[in-house]
């Protein structure tokens, strides 16, 4: 199993923000892609952070408190954040996502620039359809 690469589960169309969009941009955003997280890149496409779900409710609780909000991305993203290139084993990446990690990585080339998301769902299906060809192709020489 150490051969199944994130390459072949990546999200390639993932949601991303800039440092500059509003945060209830940013929360829209969020919401109408269905993702707990994304990226934050900059105009060559290079990862400089990451926006999650958890991040935007803190700032949008804190701004109905004060009844406004003029918070910008680059105020609660996660700077410098954990990424993993194509060539990651998905179990590798598993084993990290068990350990209270991240749910969503970024994925980038060697310049860090963003090639797409790995969720936790994309390692699932990679475990799961692996698991489901092994006990198909042991199922053949019964």
């Amino acid at each position: 199993m150490q051969s199944i690469k994130v390459a072949d589960y990546l999200n390639h169309r993932p949601v991303t923000f800039n440092q500059d969009m509003r945060i209830e941009a940013a929360v829209e955003k969020l919401l109408q892609s269905g993702q707990s997280g994304g990226p934050v890149i900059d105009e060559s496409r290079r990862v400089i952070g990451f926006l999650s779900e958890q991040d935007c409710l803190k700032k949008m609780l804190e701004a109905t408190y004060q009844n406004e909000s003029h918070s910008v991305v680059s105020d609660v993203m996660t700077k410098d954040p954990l990424c993993v290139n194509c060539e990651d084993s998905i179990v590798q990446i598993a084993d990290m996502m068990s350990c209270n990690k991240p749910k969503i990585y970024p994925v980038v080339d060697e310049d860090k620039r963003l090639l797409g998301v790995i969720s936790r769902a994309n390692v699932l299906l990679a475990i799961d359809k692996h698991l489901h060809d092994t006990y198909m192709a042991g199922q053949r020489y019964v």
